[in-house]
């Protein structure tokens, strides 16, 4: 369980993608965790289109990179996908992170992991290496 605090004065923003294409996302809440002994936190963001679609309304996107990427997983990171809570806490489960799209096709256009949600540390679970045909 992670600590959940909303960020209500966020501002859109357009994340950058392996293409051209970006994305208009809003950080929508930070999470904070303690792994190993040592406390971290990261950025959670809600499309700004998709939560006008009530199937997303409470769809959250987790992309993260950690030290495993480039060797056991995919080099531009994992994401994850959460669920907006209903109170300050979150269960955040790495064994679900999985690689995006453009890991096993380079014409998806996937959002880049922004440099505050790289941690240092591994995340030794969840969809590691990946076979290109």
């Amino acid at each position: 369980m992670a600590k959940f605090t909303r960020t209500p004065e966020a501002l859109p923003f357009m994340m950058p993608t392996t293409t051209e294409r970006q994305t208009e996302e809003v950080v929508f809440g930070i999470i904070t965790f303690s792994l190993h002994g040592r406390t971290h936190k990261l950025e959670v963001y809600q499309n700004q289109e998709l939560m006008q679609q009530d199937k997303y309304r409470d769809y959250l996107f987790l992309p993260f990179a950690d030290l495993t990427n480039g060797e056991e997983t995919y080099g531009g990171g994992r994401y994850l996908d959460l669920t907006i809570p209903k109170g300050d806490t979150i269960l955040l489960d790495f064994n679900k992170a999985y690689n995006p799209y453009c890991a096993y096709n380079p014409k998806y256009s996937c959002p880049l992991v922004p440099k505050q949600n790289r941690l240092d540390i591994a995340i030794a679970v969840g969809v590691k290496a990946f076979k290109k045909d």
